[in-house]
């Protein structure tokens, strides 16, 4: 009877022992330190790509059969998708047609989600768009710059840009990634307070600071005609990093002269009657 208590407490200590081992696969997914690289899957990626076969390498080789969403739609771009080449560049694809009875001018709507969970284990696909007449000849061309926007909800959260329509004689819409997107990158900075806690896209940050985000061959990527949470979002969005100031304190000393101060911030010293 007396080696009972040893015998429970040798019991207790193998569980410890192996809750020690099993400790880091009980922990989420959010919270385990990433296993991926950044550059072995960009590597793999780019691989990827160049062994695929192109289809199109001239405007007039696409289909535009795919009316342009009413609003931002989902599109998974990379292992399955088509191939053009263009300019000497191989790129995943988007091709559109217009809606012929929109008024002008209008915004179109993207915007680019992270490849990973974690953002120094991540990548983006940065678009190019080219805007078409019935000819399929070029309008405008232009690589987008995307601006990064943290919100409540998935919707709102991701690397946003637009593209304005505006000439009457625009009938086609292509998109894809340039040699220039494919070795930019892109500046994400985010905080703790500015993200959700339960949407998905909260998982995918880091606690703090400020990182720059290489741009790679695919992705998931949302085009369409835009609408009020992505104006909403990319109006609120960070594009760059803020000027250094002098701080907060010195800003509003500049802003508010305080009644005592002089018009360069100075006291003024009166004189006793």
């Amino acid at each position: 009877m007396p080696r009972l208590p040893a015998t429970i407490a040798a019991l207790a200590l193998a569980v410890l022992l192996g809750g020690c081992h099993s400790a880091k696969a009980l922990l989420p997914p959010n919270l385990r330190p990433p296993s991926e690289n950044t550059g072995d899957a960009l590597k793999l990626a780019r691989l990827q790509l160049m062994q695929a076969s192109p289809c199109c390498s001239s405007f007039a080789d696409f289909s535009y059969r795919s009316m342009l969403p009413w609003q931002p739609q989902k599109f998974v771009l990379g292992s399955g998708s088509m191939v053009a080449n263009l300019n000497g560049t191989q790129s995943y694809f988007l091709a559109f047609r217009l809606p012929t009875d929109a008024k002008l001018p209008y915004d179109i709507a993207v915007k680019s989600e992270l490849s990973g969970r974690w953002l120094h284990a991540s990548y983006l696909f940065a678009p190019t768009i080219v805007l078409l007449d019935e000819g399929f000849q070029p309008i405008r061309s232009e690589d987008i710059g995307l601006c990064e926007h943290m919100g409540w909800s998935d919707e709102s959260s991701g690397a946003f840009g637009s593209f304005k329509i505006d000439n009457k004689q625009a009938r086609y819409l292509l998109v894809y990634s340039s040699a220039e997107q494919q070795a930019g990158k892109t500046y994400w900075e985010q905080s703790p307070a500015s993200i959700s806690t339960s949407s998905a896209a909260s998982l995918q940050m880091n606690s703090a600071g400020s990182f720059s985000i290489p741009h790679g061959p695919d992705g998931t990527l949302w085009v369409g005609k835009m609408n009020k949470t992505y104006g909403n979002a990319l109006a609120n969005a960070i594009c760059k990093k803020a000027a250094k100031g002098d701080g907060l304190l010195n800003t509003l000393r500049t802003a508010l002269p305080l009644p005592w101060s002089g018009d360069n911030g100075k006291p003024n010293h009166h004189s006793s009657p």
